[in-house]
């Protein structure tokens, strides 16, 4: 997987770097990860490594088009490799997971303002609200709601 990574960070004019390569392997792994997952997880592969650098390699990810930010509203910033196609997100509001959904209806931007304002509408980000399987599941379940569920995980 690192010759792929160090291609597509040539490509992006960007040095191929051990701190590049640990990023690069996280958000792999864990899409939808906010900052302090990814150090976390960057720190496992290259324990010098440190918070600020992350920082600063998902910054550079992000303007060279590698890595994507969302920031869902109330929740902290997350980053996924998949970039280029417009997709939107289903947001739990229980726990929080994130899914992908692709583009509502079209090609990019997806969605089309009934006044643009003189703007070169490029890009549209569409967040879909709601409750995943496993929290509709749990809100199913026997003493949902109760103290008791709570004290015992049930409700997160």
């Amino acid at each position: 997987m690192e010759t792929t990574w160090a291609h597509e960070l040539r490509g992006a004019g960007l040095r191929v770097t051990r701190p590049r390569l640990s990023v690069l392997t996280v958000l792999a792994d864990h899409p939808h990860a906010d900052a302090d997952t990814i150090v976390t997880g960057a720190r496992e592969l290259h324990p010098s490594l440190s918070p600020q650098a992350v920082y600063g390699v998902l910054k550079a990810f992000v303007a060279a088009g590698i890595a994507r930010r969302i920031e869902p509203a109330g929740a902290p910033a997350l980053f996924e490799l998949r970039v280029g196609d417009n997709h939107h997100h289903l947001v739990c509001r229980s726990c929080g997971v994130v899914a992908d959904v692709d583009c509502v209806v079209g090609r990019a931007p997806c969605l089309e303002p009934a006044d643009t304002a003189g703007f070169a509408v490029d890009e549209a980000e569409v967040v879909f609200w709601g409750l995943c399987a496993d929290c509709q599941v749990a809100r199913r379940a026997p003493g949902y709601g109760t103290s008791s569920a709570i004290e015992e995980g049930v409700i997160a």
